[in-house]
C-alpha cells in the first residue's frame, strides 16, 4: 500500500489533485450566490404582491350586529371577536381564560351556533347574528339554562359559568331531550376548575325540560 508522510493529498490517476482547488471553490460558489440571490429577489416580489391584497395592518371600519344591535367599530384585522366585545365594547359576559380555544369560557352564539368567541377575529364576524349571555334572555329576567343553574347550584367561582350557559342553551337546541352520557358529550368543549360538572349536567337536563328545544 501507498502511504504518503508529506502532507500533500495523494494524486489522481490522471496526475491532479483529488481536493477541490481554491480556484475551483470560487468558481463553484461564484455560480451559487447569484442564484440564490434571484430566488430571494422573486419570494420578495410574490410576498409584495400578497400584500397588496391583505387587509391592514392598521386598524379598519366594521360593523358588528350583537344581541340584536349593530355596532360600528374600528379595529385592526388581528384582533379577535373575544376582544372586541370586551375590550371595545365594553360587553364582558363572554369571560377570556385559555385564550387558546380550550376552556370555552368565553362561548358565544353566532348565527346560533356555540363558538369561542377568542377563536374567531371580529373582522370574520361581520354579516352573523352573535348573542353573548347578555342577550340570551330578556332584559330583566334569566334564560332557562341560567335558571336552571342557579337551581342546582351549577357554579362556584362563576367564571366559566357564562360559557357554559351559552354552550347549554346552543346544545339544548340541537338536542332537545339529552341524556345524561350526551350532555357530558355535548359540553366536553366548557372546562370547569371548580369541578362542578354534575351540578352543571343537572342543570342541563333540568333546562331540557324547560326549553322543550327553544332558544328562549
Amino acid at each position: 500500500m501507498d502511504k504518503r508522510d508529506d502532507g500533500k493529498p495523494p494524486a489522481s490517476h490522471d496526475g491532479s489533485s483529488r481536493g477541490l482547488s481554491r480556484r475551483d471553490f470560487i468558481k463553484v460558489t461564484g455560480a451559487v450566490v447569484p442564484a440564490g440571490v434571484l430566488v430571494g429577489e422573486r419570494l420578495l416580489h410574490a410576498e409584495a404582491a400578497a400584500a397588496a391584497d391583505v387587509v391592514g395592518p392598521g386598524a379598519v371600519p366594521i360593523t358588528l350586529r350583537i344581541n340584536g344591535t349593530s355596532h360600528r367599530l374600528s379595529v385592526e384585522p388581528r384582533v379577535t371577536l373575544l376582544d372586541a366585545l370586551r375590550d371595545r365594547l365594553a360587553i364582558t359576559g363572554a369571560k377570556k381564560v385559555c385564550d387558546r380555544a380550550t376552556c370555552g369560557a368565553c362561548t358565544v352564539l353566532v348565527d346560533s351556533k356555540a363558538i369561542y368567541a377568542c377563536s374567531m377575529l371580529a373582522i370574520d364576524a361581520q354579516g352573523r347574528d352573535i348573542v353573548t349571555i347578555e342577550g340570551l334572555a330578556p332584559e330583566g329576567e334569566l334564560h332557562p339554562v341560567s335558571a336552571a343553574f342557579v337551581d342546582h347550584d351549577a357554579q362556584q367561582c362563576g367564571f366559566c359559568t357564562p360559557g357554559f350557559v351559552v354552550a347549554t342553551a346552543a346544545f339544548l337546541h340541537r338536542h332537545p331531550d339529552p341524556t345524561y352520557e350526551e350532555v357530558k358529550a355535548g359540553l366536553g368543549g366548557n372546562l370547569c376548575r371548580c369541578g362542578t360538572y354534575v351540578g352543571l349536567r343537572q342543570a342541563a337536563l333540568d333546562a331540557a325540560q324547560r326549553m322543550k328545544g327553544g332558544l328562549a
